[in-house]
């Protein structure tokens, strides 16, 4: 094999000057880019080096002396490096330094104290390219990009260096979003190719890539290359070695100003780009302007102080007001979170809009920390508002989950609400609390919390009951216990007591999402022909569902009903209204989108519970993107029918629930007790009442990227949503009909942007797309006969999709340039299929109106 000859490392000749060509340049591009259009920059130099002084005992121990000459041009056409540089950045980049090489390695660098540290990041770009090794093998070495773990290939007269770019130790950090599905994900990769001769470098070939994309639609994605090559072009007389002991003494005799510093980067700030603007009035909230203005709201308090925070929510008018609270709570950074703790008094009632807003940012924040908890817990004792109490609570939970999926789960204030959120539930009697502390584990998805669902999915109050069971559904399969199964089972086939409809129908659910037995699964098909009508009806479609969406229990489903086939017509045959059914909103090569409705009547023909669904899907991680859960209950007396068994003494109740991104928020109540109904009754003037409105932070991602060249790109990805969901419910008596409704309005941007920055130069750019749409569902119920008449519609309008590019090169002085490429679509709305049973159904209803 190849070995320099016996050196570990190049080694350089006494008296002789070494003259090298380096350039190094920097691209950014789409992923798919053409080379023309991409954004850079070029700089070339010349690069003197000569030996100072070598260790007498070992010859692979040199001091090194480098100087950069007549750096050239630009992409700055016409402009001279000097009038790009500047004369002082010029003569610091033109004044030698020093690299102390140690078999082979940088062990130190020596340049001046007060040098930019962008001129060092150059020069130690430059001198990573000296560092090299003869034999094979792995090693961690330290330069500009950090402490790396690095490969190296001997061949004959060449040498690859694979730099293992993931195992990089740098200072600087950056965050990403916990959503895997909104989140960003990137691949990279460093290789170095030396050409040795005589034991020395005649050239390095250096080349980087990065790409960075985002994992619901990696066409939006953004490429960094850089690429450096060090060439030599003449070796001349030069000076003579010095003398000296050690390295460091040498370095004080010829030059007093040079200092040891570190061989790893150094930072330096570069100049703000954003101005923020003013388009948070609610009107635009259901329009792409929302989203925009409020990423680049966040860049820019993220760069803020807590007074200078203060001062916009304190500028905002009235109506901007919320959005911007959700902006400031979205940064996430100590300013932002100190200022809303300052500006916000929760002891104040009047305060909830913006309260609740505060809440809800904090649940959907992409990378909590242990403060923003501890900043909920404070307020304990001091809350002007239930509901805002109920909020903090149920938030906490979620707070909780994030810090214990990043590995946060045993910090100190995690452990202190954990054993809060735990012990509450068994600690009072009130209703609304146990069912707040039910919510917070529900949002928690805390293991040890499931033996407490399992107990309170079998208790007397039909609301802890579902809460519970749906919490349980939530967890990952392998969480749930024969135990637990065996619970869900009894409450479903009513072994101990009997349940209300709704509270069945959520533990069939569970039964058939976790993995169930052909046991279980045959006991469930024989309960279908015995069940209260309505629940027969729904069981049946659930049934159909399971196996038409090719669900994981659709294997064993399909299996139990071959061998009951011959009980099978009579049970499979029954009447009624209620119904179960999904399909696929959107599929791409990158996300799959899908919806579920689940509806479930009481035998009177009143709503007992409307679940409404959206899943997300990208590359094995699921997400629950939507949630809106409508239940009625105890309504019979105003129609003067019969409630279903179990159901007798129930109040009169409507409501409203929605989980959002993973999150449950506080539920809402439409009317609650006879004369709150009455009262609404004859003023539900149908306006549909909100659920949850603002502005959402779904993807962040912030890293900063250490070139070898010495170059620093930075990366930021940042995906708003803004969203209006209301929903409504309204009976007519005089008609006989109900109409629920649930309306989402959304606008959604996502932004990435790459640029690489020295402090003189700035070149980047950013690739975002852009879409808007809204989705109702309405379900008509004539309940004048039995079975009664329903129409569901499910309708998403036409919505536009817009991709845009835009590639930016600027130098401080103003002078810039600035190319921008984009495509628009409208695509159409339509109606979404549900079974063809509801599509006769639709006509009836429509047709009976005339």
């Amino acid at each position: 094999g190849f070995t320099c000859a016996g050196a570990a490392g190049p080694r350089l000749n006494n008296d002789r000057l070494y003259k090298f060509s380096y350039t190094t340049e920097v691209l950014v591009d789409r992923a798919k880019g053409s080379k023309d259009g991409s954004a850079g920059y070029r700089i070339s130099s010349d690069v003197d080096v000569n030996l100072v002084w070598r260790d007498p005992s070992s010859k692979d121990d040199q001091l090194i002396q480098l100087v950069v000459n007549n750096p050239t041009k630009n992409i700055f056409h016409g402009a001279t490096t000097q009038s790009l540089l500047g004369e002082k950045k010029l003569a610091a980049l033109e004044r030698p330094f020093m690299v102390h090489l140690k078999n082979g390695k940088v062990s130190s660098f020596y340049c001046y104290k007060a040098e930019p540290a962008s001129i060092k990041n150059l020069k130690r770009g430059v001198a990573s390219l000296l560092q090299v090794q003869c034999r094979s093998g792995k090693v961690i070495e330290n330069d500009v990009s950090g402490r790396c773990t690095v490969e190296y290939k001997a061949a004959q007269g060449q040498v690859t260096r694979t730099k293992a770019l993931e195992t990089c130790k740098t200072a600087e950090t950056g965050f990403t979003t916990y959503i895997q599905v909104l989140g960003v994900s990137g691949e990279s990769s460093s290789v170095t190719v030396f050409t040795l001769e005589d034991g020395f470098i005649k050239s390095a070939i250096a080349k980087e890539t990065h790409i960075l994309a985002v994992n619901a639609r990696r066409t939006t994605a953004a490429k960094i290359v850089s690429r450096q090559s060090l060439t030599l072009v003449a070796i001349e007389a030069g000076p003579f070695e010095a003398a000296g002991k050690n390295v460091a003494s040498v370095v004080k005799s010829l030059d007093e100003k040079l200092f040891a510093v570190g061989v790893t980067l150094l930072f330096f700030l570069s100049f703000p780009f954003l101005s923020v603007q003013k388009q948070f009035e609610p009107d635009s909230l259901s329009k792409a302007i929302a989203p925009r203005s409020f990423l680049a709201l966040i860049q820019s308090i993220r760069k803020a102080s807590k007074d200078e925070i203060l001062q916009v929510l304190k500028r905002s008018s009235k109506t901007a007001l919320p959005q911007v609270v959700d902006a400031v709570t979205s940064s996430q950074t100590p300013d932002s979170l100190d200022a809303m703790l300052q500006f916000l008094n929760f002891a104040d009632p009047k305060g909830l809009v913006l309260q609740e807003r505060f809440l809800y940012a904090c649940g959907f924040a992409s990378h909590p920390n242990e403060r923003m908890l501890q900043a909920l817990d404070i307020s304990k004792g001091k809350i002007g508002s239930k509901d805002i109490k109920e909020s903090v609570v149920i938030i906490m939970g979620a707070i909780v989950h994030k810090l214990c999926q990043k590995g946060g789960c045993e910090l100190p204030t995690v452990v202190e609400v954990k054993k809060m959120i735990l012990e509450g539930p068994d600690s009072t009697q009130v209703v609304s609390d146990i069912q707040m502390y039910l919510l917070a584990l529900k949002n928690s998805l805390l293991p040890e919390a499931i033996p407490l669902f399992s107990k309170y999915a079998e208790s007397e109050v039909g609301a802890y009951c579902t809460i519970s069971l749906t919490a349980l559904q939530r967890y990952d399969v392998a969480l749930i216990t024969d135990e637990v199964k065996q619970t869900v089972n009894r409450v479903y086939h009513q072994n101990r007591r009997v349940y209300e409809k709704n509270v069945r129908a959520a533990a069939a659910d569970v039964v058939f999402s976790s993995n169930p037995s052909y046991m279980e699964v045959k006991n469930v098909l024989l309960s279908i022909g015995n069940l209260p009508k309505e629940l027969n009806k729904y069981m049946l479609s659930k049934v159909k569902d399971i196996l038409h969406f090719e669900m994981p229990a659709s294997k064993i489903l399909r299996q139990a009903m071959k061998d009951m086939i011959s009980h099978n017509y009579d049970r499979f045959s029954k009447v009624g209204s209620s119904s179960a059914f999904s399909g696929f909103m959107a599929r791409t090569a990158d996300a799959t989108t899908t919806y579920s409705l689940d509806i479930l009547y009481s035998g009177s023909g009143v709503l007992r519970r409307s679940n409404m669904n959206i899943y997300g899907a990208s590359n094995g991680a699921l997400l629950h993107g939507l949630q809106v859960a409508i239940e009625a209950q105890g309504m019979e007396s105003l129609i003067a029918a019969k409630p279903d068994e179990g159901e007798e003494d129930l109040e009169s109740f409507a409501g409203m629930s929605a989980l959002l991104f993973d999150v449950q928020l506080r539920p809402v109540t439409f009317f609650k007790g006879y004369s709150d109904l009455m009262s609404k009754m004859f003023s539900m003037s149908g306006e549909p009442m909100n659920v949850v409105k603002g502005l959402i932070l779904l993807t962040d991602h912030s890293q900063v990227i250490q070139l070898q060249s010495g170059l620093k790109a930075n990366a930021e990805f940042q995906g708003g949503l803004a969203i209006d969901i209301s929903g409504g419910m309204e009976v007519s008596l005089w008609y006989r009909e109900s109409k629920t409704s649930v309306n989402n309005r959304g606008a959604m941007v996502v932004t990435g942007n790459v640029t690489v920055d020295m402090d003189f130069v700035r070149t980047g750019m950013e690739v975002s797309f852009e879409t808007e749409a809204s989705l109702d569902f309405i379900t008509t119920v004539q309940f004048s006969e039995y079975p009664f008449l329903v129409c569901m519609q499910m309708d998403k309008t036409t919505f536009p999709f817009s991709e845009s590019l835009t590639k930016y090169e600027s130098l401080p002085s103003g002078k810039s340039y600035v190319s921008r490429r984009g495509h628009k679509q409208l695509l159409p709305g339509s109606e979404f299929p549900l079974h063809q049973e509801n599509s006769n159904m639709c006509k009836r209803v429509f047709d009976s109106d005339w």
